[in-house]
Parts: C-alpha cells; sequence; structure tokens
C-alpha cells in the first residue's frame, strides 16, 4: 500500500487547519458581533417565526449552529428566553448552519479561493497587532477563512488516491454493498465522527472531500450528512448538563427535531437523493457538469432537507414542548424551579402605563426569587452532607447569575417606556422602580457574599459555638422579617405602605448589630474563638445588616414615590 503515516498526519494535519481555521473565524465574528447577537437572541424570540428568522441569521454571521444552540442553552438557563421561544432559533439554527456546505462547495471546488489564502493571511496578520479590539478581530476572521480555505485544500491533496491504493477502494466497497443498510452505516459513521470532532463543519468539509475524490457515491455521503445532523446536537447537550431543568429541555428538542427529520427523511431517502442529484448534474436542472457538481447537490440537500424538516415540525412547537417536559421530567420541584422573566418578555403593550404595570409584575417576581437566595444561605449553614450542600451552593450560584441578567432586562424595558409620553405619576412610578431593581440586585449579591461565607467556613472546617449560633440565628430571623415586609410593600398600592414596621426592624437590625460587634471585638481579646472565626463571624452578621439596609431602601423607595405624587 502506498498510503504512508506521513501521508495520513498530513490529512489530519489538514484537518486541524481547516478547524481552526474555523474557529478563528467563528470567536472573531462573535467578539465583532457577540453583543448584538446576544441581543437579537434575548428580543427576537417571541415568535416561532421571529425566532426562526433570529436563529437562521445568527448562525449564518457566527458560522456556527453549535455557538448558536449553546449560547441559547445559556439564555434558557438564565431564564430570559422560555423552552417554548428557543425552539424556533433552534430550528433556524439547522437552517443556518448548511450555509456552510455552500461556503465549501462554491470557495472550495467552484472556486480555488485557496490561491487567495496568503494574501488574505498578509491583510489579516497586521491588523491581529492592531491595538483596537475591533480591526484585531477581523484581522483574525480574515486569516482563520485563509487557513479554513488552505486546511480544505490540503485535505483534498492528501486524501489517498483511489486509483493508487486499491485497497482503500476494497475497504469503502465493504461497506457499500449492503443495500439500504450501507445508508444507515454511513449514517452513523457521520454521527460519530462529529461526535469526535466536536465540529459538523469539519466532518462536513471532510464529507465533501470524499465524495470530490470519488472514495463514496452521492447517496453515502448525503447519509454522512443526515449524521452530521444528529452528531452537532451532542455538543449543546453536554453544555445543558450542567445547567437547569429548561437548558436540559432545550438541548433535548434540538436532538428531537433532527432525530425526527431524519427518520422521514429515510423513507424517502434514495429517491429524495436521486431527485436532488439528478437537478443539479441534468441538462433539464442546473445542468453542472464540473467537479463542483457533486458537492453543489450535496450542499443543496443538506440545505432542502433541513428547510422542509422546518417547514413540517414549526407547526408542532407546542406538543415538541409537551414532549420533552414528559421526556425530561422535573425530579424536585424545590430545587429545580424556574427562575424567569415572566411578565415583560412579549415587549410593550399598548400604552406606557399598562407597561408599567407589567414591569411592576416582574418586578414582584423578581423580588420573590432574590429573596429566596436567603432560605438557600440559611440551609447551607446547617447542611451537613456535602450532596446536599453543593446543590444549594449551586443554586445560590445560579440564582446570583440571573438576578444580574433580570435587572438588566426590566431596567432596558423600563428605559423604553421612558421614551413615550406618560403621566407625572407614572414616570414618578417609574424612577421608583428603577431605584429599587438596584436594590434588589444588591440583595441578590448580598445573600451570594453569605453563601461564599459559608463556603469558607466550609472549606477550612470551622465551626461556630451552640452560643454564637443562636446569636447568628436571631439576626437571620430580623432579616427575614425585613425580607418579607419588603415583599408585602411591593405587593401593595404605594399609598397603603405603612414605612413604620419596616423602620422598625431595620433599626432592631442596626442596634443588634451593634452589639455583636462590640461582643465580637471582646471575644477575640479574650480568644473565645480563632481570628480566623471571628473574621467569618463578622462577615456574616455585617453582611445581614448590608442585606437589611437594601431591603428598607426598596420600601423606601416606594413611599417617597407616593409622596412625591401626593405633594403634585
Amino acid at each position: 500500500m502506498n498510503y504512508t503515516l506521513f501521508d495520513f498526519l498530513t490529512l489530519v494535519g489538514s484537518l486541524g487547519m481547516f478547524l481552526y481555521g474555523m474557529k478563528m473565524m467563528s470567536e472573531s465574528l462573535q467578539r465583532v458581533a457577540g453583543s448584538k447577537m446576544r441581543s437579537i437572541l434575548s428580543a427576537m424570540t417571541s415568535n416561532r417565526f421571529f425566532g426562526l428568522l433570529t436563529g437562521i441569521f445568527v448562525t449564518v454571521v457566527v458560522q456556527s449552529s453549535t455557538a448558536t444552540t449553546v449560547m441559547l442553552v445559556g439564555f434558557v438557563n438564565a431564564g430570559l428566553i422560555t423552552l417554548k421561544e428557543s425552539i424556533g432559533v433552534i430550528m433556524g439554527a439547522n437552517i443556518g448552519t448548511t450555509f456552510t456546505g455552500w461556503m465549501i462547495s462554491v470557495f472550495g471546488f467552484k472556486f480555488q479561493i485557496s490561491d487567495y489564502s496568503l494574501p488574505m493571511i498578509a491583510i489579516g496578520i497586521p491588523l491581529i497587532f492592531s491595538k483596537a479590539m475591533v480591526r484585531r478581530s477581523w484581522g483574525e476572521f480574515l486569516v482563520g477563512f485563509a487557513l479554513l480555505f488552505l486546511g480544505l485544500d490540503f485535505m483534498k491533496d492528501s486524501v489517498p488516491n483511489i486509483r493508487e491504493n486499491p485497497e482503500i477502494m476494497a475497504f469503502v466497497e465493504g461497506f457499500s454493498d449492503l443495500g439500504f443498510g450501507s445508508v444507515l452505516i454511513f449514517l452513523l459513521i457521520g454521527t460519530l465522527l462529529t461526535v469526535v470532532i466536536q465540529s459538523s463543519s469539519a466532518t462536513m468539509a471532510l464529507t465533501f472531500v470524499m465524495i470530490s475524490q470519488g472514495w463514496i457515491e452521492f447517496q453515502f455521503a448525503a447519509a454522512m450528512v443526515l449524521g452530521e445532523n444528529i452528531g452537532t446536537t451532542i455538543t449543546a447537550n453536554i453544555a445543558a448538563s450542567v445547567g437547569n431543568i429548561s437548558a436540559k429541555r432545550a438541548a433535548r428538542v434540538h436532538f428531537i427535531i433532527n432525530v425526527l427529520g431524519i427518520f422521514w427523511m429515510l423513507l424517502v431517502f434514495n429517491s429524495f437523493a436521486d431527485a436532488i442529484l439528478r437537478f443539479v448534474t441534468s441538462p433539464g436542472g442546473m445542468g453542472m457538469d464540473s467537479a463542483a457538481a457533486v458537492p453543489t447537490a450535496l450542499a443543496l440537500f443538506h440545505t432542502v432537507f433541513n428547510v422542509l424538516n422546518v417547514s413540517i415540525f414549526i407547526w408542532f412547537t407546542p406538543l415538541l414542548q409537551k414532549i420533552v417536559v414528559k421526556l425530561v421530567p422535573q425530579k424536585d420541584k424545590d430545587s429545580e424551579e424556574e427562575f424567569r422573566l415572566k411578565y415583560i418578555t412579549t415587549g410593550m403593550l399598548s400604552t406606557p402605563e399598562l407597561s408599567l404595570l407589567q414591569a411592576k409584575k416582574e418586578v414582584q417576581f423578581f423580588a420573590k426569587h432574590s429573596t429566596k437566595m436567603f432560605g438557600f444561605f440559611r440551609k447551607m449553614l446547617k447542611e451537613p452532607t456535602d450532596k446536599k450542600y453543593n446543590k444549594l451552593l449551586t443554586k445560590v450560584q445560579k440564582y446570583e447569575g440571573i438576578c444580574d441578567n433580570v435587572e438588566v432586562e426590566i431596567t432596558n424595558y423600563l428605559s423604553q417606556i421612558s421614551q413615550y409620553k406618560m403621566s407625572v405619576n407614572g414616570q414618578q412610578r417609574m424612577r421608583s422602580m428603577l431605584k429599587l431593581v438596584g436594590d434588589l440586585e444588591s440583595i441578590g449579591d448580598c445573600n451570594f457574599n453569605l453563601a461564599r461565607s459559608v463556603n469558607r467556613m466550609r472549606e477550612k472546617k470551622i465551626t461556630f459555638n451552640e452560643e454564637a449560633m443562636q446569636k447568628l440565628e436571631l439576626m437571620f430571623n430580623l432579616v427575614e422579617e425585613s425580607l418579607e415586609i419588603m415583599r408585602e410593600n411591593l405587593d401593595k398600592d404605594e399609598s397603603n405602605i405603612n414605612l413604620g414596621k419596616a423602620m422598625q426592624v431595620e433599626e432592631q437590625i442596626n442596634n443588634y448589630r451593634n452589639q455583636l460587634k462590640a461582643e465580637h471585638l471582646d471575644n477575640l481579646s479574650k480568644e473565645v474563638y480563632s481570628y480566623e472565626a471571628g473574621i467569618l463571624f463578622n462577615d456574616i452578621f455585617s453582611e445581614c445588616e448590608k442585606l437589611g439596609d437594601y431591603a428598607i431602601n426598596v420600601s423606601e423607595a416606594l413611599t417617597e414615590s407616593a409622596a412625591k405624587r401626593a405633594k403634585k
């Protein structure tokens, strides 16, 4: 056999260059347009058809359906997009990823873009050394684009020639004479290759090269492309494995859509593949007879399949949602509770005043979940088992990130409302909400800091004696009461709020903090506990006092709003 280990390593290196070029190109585009892509993803998903267009657009721009779906899983995990809204974007990503096939077939086979790769690198390299981030990213894009097609060109040259290596043809023929079984084998090969390489684009490039070199027939290449559609869902499922139940469901929907699509395609596979090939090569169709004809047919097959698949399943979005909810059930209602925007995901209402009411409901919902973190912290402090403790810590970390995101979303929504004419009372309500949303997010930060203090205690194996724990419990009860009063005030009309009770609890928290601080300094001097334990004890009760400050700030913002409206 003439094919050596050196030739094999050359092929692997060519594939590596293609992959690295694709990675550079995708990451640079995401840096240039990443924040805008995220804005588009979070804003244009209320309607399944908008979501479809969003998925296509974002995937074509960032040149990676994996990047789109992983980003999407992150949004679902953060609660900014619902499971139902994510399904349309996933379908759009499936169509958007077919652009890669067209790019490979047109630039890699029809036009020898690799001839221009070195000049593109010559332009891109100086840009990479620029101090401006945008210029640097565009330089990386040019170099990545050039490397991608250089890799493809090297791949075409390094794939063994069948005429010179008849053993390879005999090996391939061993899988090609099994009728429909051969189609299933090549489908499995496409799936496994995509899972191993973790890039459907690289597997697709390899498939295009194999078919152009005459290794496999068009039908088997088409079967590999179908397999790549299954393999590409694995990355999103891996990303979702550490997410919440909604993220897992979104990734599972991607898998179900692609598998069901391949199932119906296999029923009509031979006639469908033949029709695509005839359309491209026959005089009655595109009439192509060049070396680019078969790769073009393969790109067309991939696009038509995904467009048809989406055209079918987009009408079954609610059913897909029900199926995936049953397939991925909620095991523990408390540990897997969804926390997402509930009232302002559908955009502005008919009037600013109604939109303001919608925002108030969202703020109330936000307050409910940001205060729940305090309960998680209290459980962490007493939890003996590592498994349950780690679950609680993960929940606090997740909620803290969600609080940050939700604050931004509500603030952006209120900013949109402020651009419209509204009553004086409405303007005052809006200013009040803008202030208290920041305080609610700060409550989330305080809870996260408390959880971090408990985590340091656990890592350093520090425990407090019974007397110290009783003192902390008294502080926790006061803070809990303060948070409860804050939520009650948020649920009332501003004119009915009585600040007296909230101020009374706030004063108790402040006085008790001062008492604990004095006792703490005395205990340190008497060596009642170690200096390290004392620092953590002080951190916990001080953070609790700070949390109480933010709680009273919320109530005061509401009463200030009511007082100013009363004067006017």
